[in-house]
């Protein structure tokens, strides 16, 4: 079969774009409300995988957004090692955060969490880390990643200095009365031709939202906060954020963080 016949077979069979799937009794409240929320099929048994494009599934296994090839579930596992207090002080993320000033409690907000991996590093080094995420797939997955980190004895008190904020990180900006210490700002940037096997499962990630296109706002809320430090991840060769020239940055391999002080 020619690859273009493939194509169009595949196109013909994933009838439906979006839908969520549960497979565990006892998540059909939140498996159904997220199907609400998203306007989206929502069903009880796998017979209707093949015919969709884009599904979440929640299961004994605990929350995935799959397209039936990649599957995304956020997993901290792997970086429990990263969290050890001799590893985590090389962290460029923790040197952008760290400050000399002696507090017995730092707060931190991630505007842009995604599924927590770097709000997982802050806590870790001691923050409590507020984390806004604005699409509900991926707070879906994010609150499921925590959920089964609490049950591991390594992670459960790093992760209980985490709590997921649903909606958008500019109404949780102007809804403060107290600035955090920090805010971590890590907008989507656009696809590279170039990718990953890691790249690929944001795939996924940019089939529910485009990259930000909304930049100079997230900054300057974020700045209006009146934080003292603002963190932005980068690319290593991309361009500022807004085109805001940073205090300083921490140059990483493949990423950076451009710092802000105010």
């Amino acid at each position: 079969m020619k690859r273009s016949q493939r194509r169009q077979m595949q196109e013909t069979i994933k009838e439906i774009p979006f839908a969520v799937f549960c497979l565990d009794t006892e998540k059909n409240d939140d498996a159904s409300k997220l199907a609400e929320t998203m306007n989206a099929p929502f069903f009880t048994s796998p017979e209707s995988m093949e015919k969709t494009a884009l599904y979440v599934v929640y299961d004994q296994e605990g929350t995935c957004l799959t397209d039936g090839e990649m599957t995304l579930r956020g997993d901290y596992i792997p970086s429990m090692r990263r969290l050890k207090h001799h590893n985590l002080t090389h962290e460029a993320l923790i040197k952008a955060a760290h400050s000399k000033d002696k507090k017995e409690h730092l707060t931190a907000i991630d505007g842009t969490a995604g599924l927590g991996e770097d709000s997982l590093l802050l806590a870790a080094y001691g923050f409590s880390v507020t984390l806004c995420e604005h699409n509900p797939v991926i707070a879906a997955l994010l609150k499921d990643t925590l959920a089964r980190a609490r049950t591991i004895p390594e992670l459960e008190p790093v992760v209980s200095r985490m709590t997921v904020y649903e909606g958008s990180s500019l109404t949780c900006f102007a809804s403060l009365s107290t600035p955090p210490d920090v805010i971590l700002l890590d907008p989507m940037f656009p696809e590279r031709k170039k990718k990953s096997k890691v790249k690929e499962k944001l795939q996924l990630i940019q089939k529910l939202e485009s990259p930000c296109t909304e930049e100079a706002t997230l900054l300057e809320a974020a700045l209006a906060t009146g934080a003292p430090k603002i963190i932005i991840k980068r690319p290593a060769k991309g361009p500022w954020l807004a085109d805001r020239k940073p205090s300083y940055v921490i140059e990483g391999k493949v990423i950076r963080y451009d710092v802000i002080r105010q």
